[in-house]
């Protein structure tokens, strides 16, 4: 029964993302589980500093070189040993037993000679970047004092494991997704969290500070390991080839090569962030990293899970000139991504600060903390629904085999977060009408070091601005994508929102007067009353007003679980 489940193929794309959703599900909470247990044994202050700091240089090896070159690259490439075979294939029988029997000669020779070259490549660049740690560091925390610098070198050496695991993993990982097997994928980052909880709760009381690493390690060779079975259930076998010279790993480095550059934009952000932070109040590297999971967790639950899902769709479609299916399945992707993330956001920005007492609020991670990261959340909302979409826009240039306009657009990006960087900071560091505005909107009038805002603030600005542009710019290369049906249920989905928000407002309200606010019990219920209630009156006006994306979610399952 589990062997079955484990390799089953998904046969929508909605269902491939309910399945990548449950997983985020999963997998967020035990992140924020894991960041209840990093706040409250740590708090705010230089440790977790230098704990988030570590992982700057190793998410940058991870985001250009995995997320920006072999996850965009490797799949529609690979897509293109198949096509030639799946144009051949006609009768039920025989589909069948293709997919009993997936690979060709072509495609076995590819697949291994990209794992063994880009596994090499990665120990290579990792071992480099290890070397010179030392002058990368002062580089991106130049606000740390000598000892606190020391000790984030030598953590990040040791993270530099990481992108070597995660880069084999995420080669299988474009393999189970060409061939809609995402199960044990889905498994893959709740494995990657355990690893990191186990470290917090069993490594760090006998290694200290180093025991997160290990367990950052651990989480990610669980990443690798269990996605390995499914793949090999597909026919895959392992092959000592090494050809840097091939046919297919040359088409990968071309498409990489621009999408990396788009992607080290993003991650030059972090490192701005980074390094802004590091001169700011101790502990503001720990609240941007908290508020930013947070803002990340709606996005990771549904933008990434539709974008994940829907990439070998898009690219199946385009690679066979299936122009109107491709722009059926895309547009009903936008649609679906709007219809849980809206409702989301707004209901985030109303329980932000519930939300923050509950997750971080405990042991050592104090009120102060607790309010900056309140706000620092409801910044970030602003940035929710763009940064929802920007995951399926991407992939749409990349399945479209186009990375120059994402790339450009992501530099363009990067250049508007520096500035209002430096800038927003800046204007949040003495008192004027700005940082007035911003004290009295977000409740912190008695709170004056708030620069740590700033750096929110300019990102969700980006992301927003980088979300338009592209939309634009896919609209120039592809023409109309069914828009007038996309903001046609983009105005029954905010009349239903706003119908929430009001509903949320009062329950929370009314709430209040009843439970003891100081006790996580009683934050507890008002979050829960509120956000129940506020979501079954956005499902009954979506009933009422006859959301398309409901008959898709509901037509998906059946067509899901329809044996014939």
């Amino acid at each position: 029964m589990f062997n079955r489940i484990f390799n089953s193929r998904s046969k929508t794309v909605t269902f491939a993302a309910f399945i990548l959703a449950v997983s985020a599900l999963i997998s967020r909470i035990l992140g924020l589980a894991r960041d209840r247990l990093l706040a409250s044994r740590f708090g705010a202050g230089e440790e977790l500093d230098i704990y988030f700091a570590a992982f700057r240089i190793p998410d940058f090896v991870y985001g250009i070189l995995i997320v920006g070159g072999i996850t965009a690259a490797f799949l529609p490439v690979f897509s293109e040993y198949f096509k030639e075979k799946e144009n051949s294939v006609s009768s039920d029988s025989e589909k069948k037993e293709t997919e009993q029997n997936e690979w060709n000669e072509q495609g076995l020779e590819f697949i291994n000679n990209v794992l063994n070259c880009f596994f090499i490549l990665l120990i290579v660049v990792c071992s480099i970047l290890a070397i010179f740690t030392p002058f990368i560091v002062k580089f991106i925390i130049p606000g740390f004092s000598e000892q606190n610098s020391a000790l984030t070198i030598q953590l990040t050496r040791i993270m530099f494991l990481s992108p070597v695991l995660f880069g084999l993993s995420s080669i299988f990982s474009g393999v189970l997704h060409y061939f809609n097997k995402f199960f044990a994928y889905a498994l893959a980052p709740i494995l990657y969290n355990l690893g990191i909880i186990f470290g917090i709760l069993f490594l760090v009381p006998v290694f200290g500070i180093f025991g997160l690493i290990y367990g950052v390690v651990l989480g990610a060779l669980f990443h690798l390991l269990v996605q390995i079975p499914a793949v090999l259930n597909t026919g895959f076998r392992y092959r000592p080839i090494f050809n840097f010279k091939s046919l297919g790993i040359i088409k990968i480095f071309k498409l990489m090569l621009p999408r990396t550059i788009g992607t080290a934009a993003y991650q030059i952000n972090l490192i701005v962030i980074t390094a802004i932070a590091s001169t700011l109040t101790a502990g503001s590297i720990a609240i941007f990293n908290f508020s930013n999971n947070l803002y990340y967790f709606p996005i990771g639950l549904i933008g990434v899970s539709f974008a994940v899902s829907a990439f070998p769709v898009f690219s199946k479609f385009l690679i066979n000139g299936q122009r109107k299916e491709f722009l059926e399945n895309f547009s009903a992707s936008i649609r679906q991504i709007l219809f849980f993330i809206v409702p989301i956001s707004f209901l985030i920005f109303l329980l932000r600060a519930q939300i923050v007492r509950l997750i971080l609020g405990a042991g050592e991670f104090g009120w102060l903390e607790t309010r900056l990261t309140a706000a620092s959340l409801g910044v970030f909302c602003f940035g929710i629904i763009a940064g929802s979409l920007t995951p399926l826009l991407n992939r749409v240039f990349f399945a479209l085999h186009n990375t120059k306009i994402p790339v450009i657009i992501g530099i363009i990006s990067m250049v508007i977060n520096v500035f209002f960087c430096f800038l927003f900071t800046y204007l949040l560091s003495f008192s004027n009408i700005f940082q007035t505005f911003f004290q009295n909107a977000l409740k912190l009038q008695d709170i004056q070091n708030i620069e740590v805002i700033g750096l929110v603030l300019a990102l969700s600005l980006a992301v927003f601005l980088q979300t338009v542009l592209l939309l634009i710019f896919l609209y120039k290369r592809i023409g109309d994508f069914k828009i007038k049906e996309i903001l046609f249920s983009l105005s029954k989905i905010l009349f239903a929102s706003i119908l929430m928000v009001i509903a949320v407002y009062y329950v929370r309200e009314i709430v209040d007067k009843f439970v003891d606010m100081q006790t996580f019990i009683g934050v507890l219920w008002q979050a829960t009353l509120s956000s129940l209630i506020g979501a079954s009156i956005y499902l009954a006006v979506s009933l009422f007003l006859k959301s398309p994306e409901i008959k898709i979610i509901k037509s998906s399952f059946f067509k899901q679980f329809n044996k014939k």
